[in-house]
Formats: C-alpha cells, sequence, structure tokens
C-alpha cells in the first residue's frame, strides 16, 4: 500500500478544522447544546451524501456486508461523536481535544502492528510521537480539573479517540455493492438518529430557534466539515494506511486554531506555535511518498 490518498486525507483534515468554529456559531444561533449540535451535523451531511449517492445511482446498498459496514460506522460516528461531547463538558474543550484526537493514531499504529504481528514501523512511531507533542503544546493541558473529573473525562476521550481509529481502520477496506458516498451518508443518518434517540426518550431534546443564520450555518456544518470531509477522508483511505491517515486527522486542531485567531482573535502563545510547528513537522513526514507495508 502507498501514500497515494494522501492529498484527500489532508483536504479532510483542513476542511475538519473549519468544525469548530461553524459548529459553535451554529450551536450559538440555534441555541442547542453540543450534543445537539453533533446531531444535526451528522444528520445534515447524512442528507446530502444520500441524496447525492442516489442521484448518481449508488444510493441503494446491496448485500448484507453493505448493511453491516453501515450499521458498524454509524454506531462509532455516534460514540465518537457523543463521547467527545462528553469530555469536552469534563475536561474542557483542549484536554478533550489532545486525549481524543491524541490517542486516535496511536491506536490505529498499535492495530495495524497487531495484525500484521510485526514491531510498529518506527516512521510511524516517530511521526505519532512528534504530532502528540506539537498537540500538547498546541492546545494546552487541562487546569482545575478534579482527579476523579479528569480521570473520567480522560476515559470517555480515550472513548471517543479509539472509536475514531476504528472509523479509519474499518473505513480503509471497501465492500461491494455499497459506494463511499452512501456508506458515509447512510452512516451518519443512523449515528445522528442516534444521539438524538437518548434525548428524545429522556424528554430533554431542546426545540432549536429557526432563524436564516441558523439555516445557513445548518448548511454549512454538513457540508465542509462533515459531507465533504468525510467524503475525502474515506476516499483517501482507500490507498493510505489508517496510521497515516490519523496523523493526518491532526490537521483539525491545527487549522481550527488557525481559524479561531482569524475569526475570533484568539492568540497563541510562543509554545502554541511551536506545538503547531510540530504538527506541520508529523504531516509532512507522514506524508512523503514511499511504500508502506499493509
Amino acid at each position: 500500500m502507498t501514500t497515494t490518498g494522501v492529498p484527500s486525507l489532508v483536504t479532510a483534515g483542513l476542511l475538519w478544522g473549519t468544525g469548530g468554529v461553524l459548529g459553535t456559531a451554529f450551536g450559538d444561533a440555534a441555541d442547542l447544546p453540543p450534543t445537539a449540535v453533533a446531531a444535526c451535523r451528522l444528520g445534515g451531511g447524512g442528507l446530502l451524501l444520500v441524496a447525492y449517492a442516489i442521484a448518481g445511482g449508488t444510493g441503494r446498498p446491496t448485500g448484507l456486508p453493505a448493511l453491516r459496514r453501515i450499521v458498524v460506522i454509524g454506531l462509532l460516528a455516534a460514540v465518537f461523536q457523543g463521547a467527545y461531547f462528553v469530555a469536552t463538558s469534563l475536561l474542557g474543550v483542549a484536554a478533550a481535544t489532545l486525549v481524543a484526537i491524541g490517542s486516535a493514531p496511536v491506536v490505529c499504529v498499535a492495530v495495524e502492528s497487531f495484525g500484521a504481528r510485526r514491531r510498529p514501523d518506527p516512521i510511524a512511531v516517530r511521526t505519532v510521537a512528534v504530532g502528540i507533542v506539537g498537540l500538547v503544546f498546541l492546545v494546552g493541558a487541562p487546569t482545575g480539573v478534579a482527579a476523579g473529573t479528569a480521570l473520567l473525562g480522560s476515559m470517555t476521550a480515550l472513548l471517543s479517540g479509539s472509536s475514531f481509529a476504528a472509523i479509519t481502520l474499518v473505513g480503509r477496506r471497501p465492500v461491494d455493492g455499497l459506494s463511499e458516498s452512501a456508506m458515509t451518508g447512510w452512516s451518519f443518518l443512523l449515528g445522528g438518529a442516534l444521539l438524538v434517540a437518548g434525548p428524545t426518550v429522556a424528554g430533554d431534546l431542546p426545540a432549536p430557534t429557526v432563524t436564516a443564520s441558523s439555516i445557513v450555518l445548518l448548511v454549512a456544518l454538513a457540508v465542509i466539515p462533515t459531507a465533504a470531509a468525510y467524503t475525502f477522508w474515506f476516499r483517501g483511505l482507500r490507498t493510505s494506511p489508517a496510521s497515516t491517515a490519523a496523523v493526518i486527522g491532526l490537521l483539525e486542531p491545527l487549522t481550527g486554531t488557525v481559524l479561531a485567531m482569524m475569526v475570533l482573535g484568539e492568540r497563541l502563545t510562543m509554545l502554541g506555535l511551536i506545538g503547531a510547528a510540530l504538527l506541520l513537522v508529523a504531516v509532512v513526514d507522514t506524508s512523503r511518498p514511499r511504500a508502506v507495508r499493509a
């Protein structure tokens, strides 16, 4: 396997970086909590991708393996999004991002090495280590969080990161009778429905504030960091190792930080700038064309 899918993966990472700004803006405009924003993101993106797949004549999954893949990715997407937002409520956004996104490439490298019954690829280990150090410098660590809360939040964030790693590992293997758009679309519709189901049963599902701005922001959230980003992601996974993809996924917090600086006026410390540079080094390192053992 080679790294020919890197351009698609990089595009996905950059598009994902818009999710924080768009999701926050949409949540404020629609007066919705983070979990409801995640459900709208998955549901909206899923609808767009299913419509696209149907228009192209590939919207109908055929065969049990295709249906099984949709269910697996849908469940993992719901866990990934739901656990992440629970972790942010316990640890804060920075620390939850650190554990969730930082753990994904570690899990991918470990699973790939175990599956191949060999030691981890030294290049993969190096890029993951540099990337995680950069992520630590960029987002920082939690402050003022009680030990018990920090432990619970870290476990939840680890669950989120492991779920994303599982999506990456499972999604790189194509299934007959299932296009990338159909797989992602139907899976996200299922994941969004699962995120809505809990609050609906409990009677805690809030009613959104519907305005022109909230509708525009919802469309942007569904298109840019969801439908488009994941289409590029799964396309890139076809020809790249999961560990490479997970490292490139570190572009998400980096892009989000840059956008926060441009849109929200936030500023990076010198340590944060060093972290951003290390993240770029890790992404460039893992993106270099070379033959990779499957």
